[in-house]
């Protein structure tokens, strides 16, 4: 992985930008550091370590994405998941500990939420029999992160969504105060609105008493509740 590497560090210091790199780090509220390269560089830079050094077995992929998420900066993690959402093949149950690390380690919602919804939420639905007991656990794990990625890693399913689970867990985690957890209720919703926005409004109305005013807004932000 050392090439890889170099050309992450070549192409991410040659378009770095100080000044972007505060303003990133402070909207981010994170003292890790930036290199300042926003997303079409860091696109740039993902399709030439793709092109350059293309990945054709599970071992190289696992490699690639944590010798990538081990680097200091932020970008750096960003390329790490930059490469482990791009490799459909490999998109699978047996790497869903390093879906968990990722979601662990970055803690914060910029890292999270891709990993949830492109990585964890993939894997949910193509091998839904096998996923589904990890995704059940983690609705009710000690770590937020996990709760939000229970919820929110269907949001890409639409009519393949299974509804009865997905409105168990928004039900379930309801009761939260935090932040990231009310808005992950919302946003899940609203999204499988737009595929089944009936059984959305029907599911808000019978419980309304039990959402916090930011999941009820989120999710019926295109529906007519009134």
């Amino acid at each position: 992985m050392k090439e890889l590497l170099t050309i992450a560090s070549r192409e991410l210091s040659s378009r770095a930008d100080p000044k972007k790199a505060a303003e990133m780090a402070a909207y981010m509220k994170t003292d890790m550091p930036f290199y300042g390269v926003q997303k079409k560089g860091r696109t740039e830079v993902l399709r030439m370590m793709k092109r350059e050094i293309p990945i054709s077995d599970n071992s190289s992929y696992l490699a690639a994405v944590e010798t990538l998420w081990s680097q200091p900066h932020r970008e750096e993690k960003y390329l790490a998941i930059g490469i482990a959402k791009s490799y459909g093949d490999f998109l699978t149950i047996e790497n869903l500990d390093l879906y968990r690390r990722l979601i662990v380690e970055g803690a914060w919602w910029d890292l999270v939420d891709e990993v949830a919804i492109h990585c964890v939420g993939i894997v949910y639905l193509n091998e839904r029999e096998q996923a589904e007991p990890t995704i059940e656990a983690w609705i009710d794990d000690d770590i937020m992160w996990l709760r939000r990625t229970s919820l929110i890693s269907p949001i890409k399913h639409r009519a393949d969504t299974d509804h009865e689970m997905l409105f168990d867990h928004c039900l379930r985690r309801a009761h939260e105060k935090e932040f990231f957890i009310r808005k992950a209720i919302g946003w899940t919703l609203r999204e499988y609105a737009k595929t089944e926005p009936e059984r959305v409004r029907s599911f808000l109305l019978e419980h309304q008493d039990k959402w916090s005013g930011l999941s009820f807004r989120e999710a019926a932000k295109h529906l007519d509740v009134g």
